[in-house]
């Protein structure tokens, strides 16, 4: 029997609950694209990508200490910061910690079910996320801004991008 290792994503050792700024990037399944059009540099969300949009936009609801920064759906992938904001809260006489520190990866799980969900029952049987996602810290201003430019751009770049099997 054949036992095929994955590539580890996340950085060993980190606590990817701890207060940060992650860059992620989630694809669609064989980077099909089924969230909408790029014409003339600008995107287009269909349905399917509006679904994802309205997910995404809802995680604060759902996560605490989420907060999202710049974000962009392209044709079949999803570009964005979030961060990871734990705040302890005052009660009685001192701090209590936050109550429940999510994670990057249970965040991105929670976006990957809601939303698949969702496009489920708008028609689309066949669609599914790509296993696991690509992460990133932002540990500098530069990076921060530097990851901000790139998500704002994707559009205009996308007859060059890598994700465009087109």
């Amino acid at each position: 029997m054949v036992i095929k290792h994955r590539k580890q994503n996340r950085l060993k050792g980190f606590d990817y609950s701890k207060n940060g700024y992650y860059f992620v990037t989630i694809c669609t399944n064989k980077r099909r694209c089924e969230f909408g059009t790029v014409k003339n540099e600008i995107m287009t969300l269909n349905h399917y990508g509006k679904i994802v949009e309205k997910c995404y936009e809802d995680l604060i609801n759902h996560y605490s200490n989420c907060v999202l920064d710049e974000f962009i759906i392209m044709p079949n992938h999803i570009h964005g910061i979030i961060i990871i904001q734990n705040i302890n809260q005052h009660v009685g006489n001192g701090l209590k910690p936050f109550p429940t520190k999510y994670s990057i990866s249970e965040m991105i799980r929670g976006l990957k079910t809601f939303s698949s969900r969702r496009i489920h029952e708008s028609g689309l049987i066949s669609f599914k996320w790509q296993k696991s996602f690509y992460d990133h810290i932002i540990r500098t201003e530069y990076s921060l801004y530097s990851i901000r430019q790139y998500i704002r751009d994707n559009p205009i770049n996308w007859n060059e991008d890598r994700n465009n099997l087109g």
